[in-house]
């Protein structure tokens, strides 16, 4: 099992949705990045479920730096973010040990692992992990900001439903920062939880696609063919469990158009190279072009719904009918 991202600097992530804890580990940065706790705790809370919209799973997400980080900066040394499980009830899994969850991981993890993976809760697996990345993420956005880099990201669509589109991005992610749900258009945003409501009522959840925004990116980032800066990020948002698809730019819209439709011409714009349109996304020949990065990610509905659903006994390698209890 490997749960290392990247190379010169690397994200190790580690424990299971039910263990005592889970973590994270943010190695190969430099020293000296100012460290500000108080930010980390607020992406966590942006983080955390509210409302009727979300998981009834509450964890309070205290956490702890145990490593890589003096008086506020940080040391070199590898960076370890710990937070402490709360509120597990693993009561509420003991039947997928032997009843795979359709389109969730248990039964590949299961087969992969010989059964001895921790099935609780998904374990790994569990969108439980995002936590401590959020945490390593706050860290990295603070040092990015310093460099005129900023990064947002919103609800571009909910089971059809449509927010606006991006439009003076800095001012947009800047809006979109502190809201608990990232959607530039509140008429749309209402929409929208009346729909994710709707569903939850009838046992069933919804997806939709995230948009992201980066500015301030420098040309070069990224290589031609294999390290391209689309496939590492790219490989990245995969990890994220629930996301199906991937898209740059105009993504799939650029097999329905002509070369001379979608090209984006180079201009000079306050003494620099730009280009006039960016429907490449920021990115040619594998390598960030200076315009603002944009891709977008499908996410699946979750697989942990209270309808009634076809699975099989692994035990007795038969067909059975399962329907979720507890907290999903």
């Amino acid at each position: 099992m490997r749960n290392t991202l990247g190379a010169a600097v690397t994200v190790t992530l580690f424990g299971e949705s039910h263990g005592p804890s889970i973590g994270a580990t943010l190695d190969g940065i430099p020293a000296g990045i100012a460290v500000n706790e108080e930010h980390i705790r607020e992406r966590l809370a942006l983080r955390a479920p509210h409302g009727a919209i979300s998981t009834q799973r509450r964890e309070g997400d205290e956490f702890s730096i145990i490593s890589g980080v003096f008086n506020g900066k940080t040391t070199g040394a590898p960076l370890t973010v710990i937070i402490k499980n709360d509120n597990a009830r693993s009561r509420d899994y003991s039947a997928l040990a032997d009843t795979p969850r359709p389109s969730h991981a248990d039964y590949t993890a299961s087969v992969k692992y010989g059964g001895n993976q921790d099935y609780r809760g998904g374990g790994h697996f569990s969108g439980r992990l995002t936590a401590p990345l959020v945490a390593l993420g706050a860290i990295a956005r603070d040092a990015l900001a310093e460099r005129g880099i900023e990064i947002g990201t919103h609800i571009f669509s909910l089971r059809g439903i449509m927010d606006r589109e991006l439009d003076d991005l800095r001012e947009d992610i800047r809006l979109l920062d502190n809201k608990k749900f990232p959607v530039l258009d509140d008429e749309a945003a209402s929409v929208m939880e009346e729909e994710i409501l709707r569903a939850a009522k009838e046992g069933d959840s919804v997806g939709g696609v995230l948009e992201c925004a980066c500015v301030g990116l420098p040309v070069g980032l990224g290589e031609p063919w294999f390290d391209t800066a689309e496939g590492e990020i790219a490989k990245a948002m995969f990890s994220i469990p629930g996301v199906k698809g991937v898209e740059f730019g105009l993504g799939f819209g650029f097999a329905d158009r002509t070369g001379s439709e979608v090209n984006d011409p180079f201009v000079i714009r306050d003494g620099r190279v730009a280009t006039a349109t960016n429907n490449n996304g920021g990115i040619n020949g594998g390598i960030t072009n200076g315009m603002p990065l944009v891709f977008r990610v499908a996410v699946k509905p979750t697989p942990s719904i209270f309808k009634e659903q076809r699975t099989v006994s692994l035990s007795g390698m038969e067909e059975v009918d399962l329907r979720l209890e507890g907290r999903h």
